[in-house]
């Protein structure tokens, strides 16, 4: 093989064979810019390495799938859209869960249960943990993004790789199941 290999010869390289050379190349080729543009947004340098290496690892692990048959779909703005998700994760520690978390510890010494307390107790032990369990994957999906993750439309559209109307007809739609299952 002569030269250097495309962007998706590397990336069908990784995944399916899990070759190290590819990975490396891929590397080498956009670590260095995605950690520029990520520093656009993040002036924490160690922040910004770690949101480039987790990017890497998830192609690396095959938890990102690349989807070349996406016309749109270029690897700089695959690894682009992964990277700002990681950032965007990073900014807001462990996101809508961990704002609750913490709510709820400095809620701990009342008496009474406090409403996320008795939501999180419906959650595990009562019917809306079963009416989010029959949404679709899609619906779900959505609801993850946009309640527990806190994200905006436009970010979970980002992030779901659908454009932001789908992400609000979802919701509406998800919301709407949800409120029929628990009526």
């Amino acid at each position: 093989m002569s030269g250097t290999r495309s962007d998706g010869e590397l990336l069908r390289a990784i995944a399916a064979n899990r070759d190290r050379r590819a990975f490396e190349e891929l590397y080498r080729r956009y670590a260095p810019w995605l950690a520029a543009r990520l520093r656009g947004r993040c002036a924490d340098p160690a922040m910004v390495d770690d949101v480039v290496q987790e990017t890497f690892l998830a192609v690396w692990r095959g938890k990102a799938r690349y989807r070349e048959e996406a016309a749109a779909q270029d690897a700089a703005g695959w690894l682009w859209r992964i990277g700002s998700r990681r950032l965007i994760d990073a900014l807001r520690g462990d996101g809508a869960r961990g704002r609750l978390r913490q709510a709820l510890t400095r809620l701990r010494h009342r008496d009474e249960a406090s409403a996320e307390e008795r939501v999180l107790a419906g959650v595990e032990h009562g019917d809306l943990a079963g009416a989010l369990t029959r949404l679709s994957p899609e619906l779900r999906a959505v609801l993850q993004a946009t309640v527990v993750d806190g994200l905006t439309t436009r970010e979970a559209a980002v992030l779901l790789g659908i454009p932001p109307g789908t992400v609000k007809t979802r919701a509406l739609r998800a919301r709407k199941q949800l409120r029929e299952a628990l009526a």
